[in-house]
């Protein structure tokens, strides 16, 4: 596409940043990526990618790249904390549902895809936002080596996280995430694992433990624990997580005795509880966690990002001289969809490990055994379906 001399500033470097400073550099913007960290963004473990999230990097045209560092997760399901299966997922039915495979992926390796797909220098780590104005036009000012620069810009795309300054700045009267009062932990194996391993998710009451196999024998691994003290560190993670899932079927004991004690990722989890009202305000949007942060529960975070990447470009590829009119298409497009599956995600959260009394536990895994694997898979699929399409009215 000719540059048409659009200028866009995105805030972030994570998973969503990228992926729309790609769309719209493939649009036709100038853009500059301004993140925080000198590693540029968050790595942290592993995250599995549905096929929504795959349509979306196959319209950025990154979706064989990802593939080929990706593992395609067999078929897996839920089993309780004693190994028995209470419902299984049949990869080939979903596939043939979905028209792909859940794969997973380290966090790392889709970064690396994503950044590789930019123009040079777009992407300017250690980069501090001090503050912005939300235009027409928007403004940024950051620091970065010690030294203070202020971008001027026809858009400004906040996709700076559940914690985001821009959301912060330009909504100042919003509520703040809430706590989920759920404490979970990410790793990745130190080595590759011996044996074949489905990506699954293992409910106790209040607890939960999931992995998902990597392309290179690695297995992610992640854990949550509903309330546990949520501000409080252990000085060795993963011996707590030892001895809590000591009793737990196999391989989970396993996995966390080849995990090394410094790999272990732990956050408290917290969601957008109130449901903003808009993702846009003058010539600024809101993307990924800084738009509609939600829990972890149905595997979505990453894939909603990179919807909102795909609409976002969209729209302004389509409305290429009226930014004003794009925006509003992106949210009129993106914002009941994601906040859709950000409630899903809590009610899931809800109903799976957040469950801790003995007798509803019982009768949960009950109802779950006795849902027919055709309804499963459906309620899988509401969410990993979809079409980039605009909304226009």
């Amino acid at each position: 596409m000719v540059d048409r001399g659009r200028t866009g500033v995105v805030v972030g470097g994570g998973i969503g940043g990228l992926a729309a400073a790609t769309a719209l550099s493939q649009a036709g913007w100038d853009v500059t990526v301004l993140e925080r960290s000198a590693e540029g963004g968050e790595i942290g473990a592993g995250l599995t990618i549905m096929a929504n999230g795959q349509r979306a990097l196959r319209e950025l045209g990154l979706a064989d790249a990802v593939r080929a560092s990706a593992a395609p997760q067999g078929g897996g399901g839920i089993r309780d904390r004693s190994g028995r299966w209470l419902a299984r997922v049949d990869s080939a039915a979903l596939e043939r549902e979905l028209g792909t495979s859940v794969i997973g992926i380290h966090r790392e390796q889709l970064h690396r895809v994503l950044r590789e797909a930019l123009p040079v220098g777009t992407l300017l780590t250690g980069a501090e936002v001090l503050g912005l104005t939300r235009g027409p036009p928007a403004s940024v000012t950051f620091v970065r080596d010690g030294e203070q620069h202020t971008i001027t810009a026809d858009l400004v795309v906040g996709a700076d996280g559940i914690r985001s300054a821009v959301r912060r700045a330009l909504w100042p009267d919003h509520p703040v995430p809430a706590s989920t009062g759920v404490t979970a932990w990410r790793a990745v194996t130190a080595d590759r694992w011996p044996l074949d391993l489905v990506g699954a998710v293992s409910w106790g009451p209040g607890t939960e433990f999931g992995t998902v196999p990597l392309v290179d024998g690695r297995v992610y691994w992640f854990a949550a624990v509903a309330g546990a003290p949520v501000g409080h560190r252990f000085a060795d993670e993963v011996g707590h997580l030892r001895r809590r899932f000591a009793g737990w079927h196999a391989p989970i004991p396993e996995l966390l005795a080849a995990t090394e004690p410094g790999g272990v990722l732990r956050h408290g989890l917290h969601h957008l509880a109130v449901p903003l009202p808009s993702y846009v305000t003058g010539a600024a949007a809101l993307l990924g966690d800084a738009a509609h942060a939600m829990t972890p529960n149905l595997g979505q975070g990453a894939a909603q990002a990179l919807e909102d990447a795909v609409v976002l470009g969209r729209a302004l590829a389509r409305y290429e001289d009226d930014v004003p009119t794009a925006l509003r298409v992106y949210d009129r497009t993106r914002r009941p969809r994601s906040q859709a599956v950000a409630r899903a995600s809590r009610w899931s959260g809800r109903f799976g490990h957040e469950l801790r009394p003995a007798p509803l536990v019982a009768l949960r895994d009950l109802m779950v055994r006795a849902t027919p694997a055709t309804a499963a898979l459906s309620s899988l699929a509401r969410a990993a379906r979809w079409e980039p399409d605009l909304v226009e009215s």
